[in-house]
């Protein structure tokens, strides 16, 4: 596999955020749903995931920056030592030991017996610890997460809902959305990353949710805020208005005399609290937004010529400048 660094088109020094955006942007530009049919960007798309999953764990990149790791998240495999093999602790040449300097000896005046079992004892020793590298080779290891986006709407965020995911091999996965869900958010489906190495579990599929803009309403925390317009005679007389939930309509009483800016909470008919109990839920603020009719009334004109010849009042009075 390439340098992830390169993969992702990133610095080494980049920072996490930046990283995550450079991720996001090819994720969404390679993504299978959108490259239906197109094997490359497929194959690009698991190679964007693959060095995201590498570099986008702190604890990975860190190694991988150190070279611990290779681009694959494989552990890096040290050479031997210098010196080559050098039995029963005597370098090659050392006249002090059984070998000399023209290379491989026998002293018949050394116990040879003590010699082989020297050099045979090395040799077994050698295999055994080749044995236990192999081992340590052969042992199970934990497939790579796989990291996803996923697109849903404003209402569904707040709701709850369920959408299919297409993974990059063309499986498919069915996401549970909890209902309060935030954008940015991450969902972990467990075992459904990369399949993993000698009888090893599989990685996560990581999801990260981006909930769309609503045209009219906004979140606040756990709160949910609109802005509402209400006629004149709504203002002045009071009235009871549809106001829109994400439950659906429900009917709030404007009170009489309301002004624009007039602000009505509707207690629980927010988003879902984070880890609360299923029935507790933030709060929903409508303000009320005084809108006059389009066109010009000549009947509202005179009404309102005659009414404020004996009730004038001054809204502006604090608004002046020395």
């Amino acid at each position: 596999m390439r340098d992830p660094y390169q993969v992702l088109g990133v610095a080494r020094g980049v920072s996490a955020e930046d990283l995550r955006k450079a991720y996001r942007k090819l994720a969404k530009e390679f993504h299978p749903d959108r490259n239906q049919g197109n094997e490359k960007a497929s194959e690009r798309f698991k190679e964007i995931s693959a060095a995201y999953d590498l570099i986008g764990d702190p604890e990975k990149r860190a190694k991988y920056d150190r070279g611990e790791i290779d681009a694959s998240g494989q552990p890096r495999t040290r050479g031997f030592g210098g010196g080559g093999f050098r039995p029963g602790g005597a370098g090659a040449g050392d006249a002090r030991g059984p070998f000399g300097a023209g290379g491989f000896g026998f002293d018949p005046h050394a116990g040879g017996e003590d010699i082989f079992d020297e050099i045979f004892g090395q040799m077994r020793r050698g295999r055994g610890a080749a044995g236990a590298g192999g081992a340590r080779a052969n042992r199970p290891m934990r497939g790579a997460d796989r990291h996803f986006n996923l697109k849903i709407g404003f209402l569904d965020a707040a709701r709850g809902c369920k959408r299919r995911l297409t993974m990059p091999d063309g499986k498919q996965l069915d996401v549970a959305i909890p209902a309060g869900l935030s954008d940015g958010q991450q969902i972990r489906l467990r075992h459904q990353g990369d399949a993993g190495r000698n009888n090893g579990e599989a990685g996560d599929a990581l999801i990260e949710v981006t909930v769309e803009p609503h045209p009219f309403f906004s979140r606040q925390g756990d709160d949910l805020h609109l802005e509402l317009p209400v006629t004149l005679d709504e203002a002045i007389l009071g009235a009871k208005i549809p106001v829109p939930t994400i439950d659906g309509m429900v009917a709030v009483g404007v009170p009489k005399g309301a002004s624009s800016g007039t602000t009505l909470r509707l207690k629980g008919r927010g988003f879902p609290l984070k880890g609360g109990a299923s029935d507790q839920r933030g709060d929903q603020y409508v303000k009320l937004k005084l809108v006059l009719p389009e066109k010009p009334n000549s009947a509202l004109e005179k009404l309102i010529e005659g009414w404020v010849k004996s009730n004038k009042y001054d809204v502006r009075a604090k608004y002046t400048v020395d």
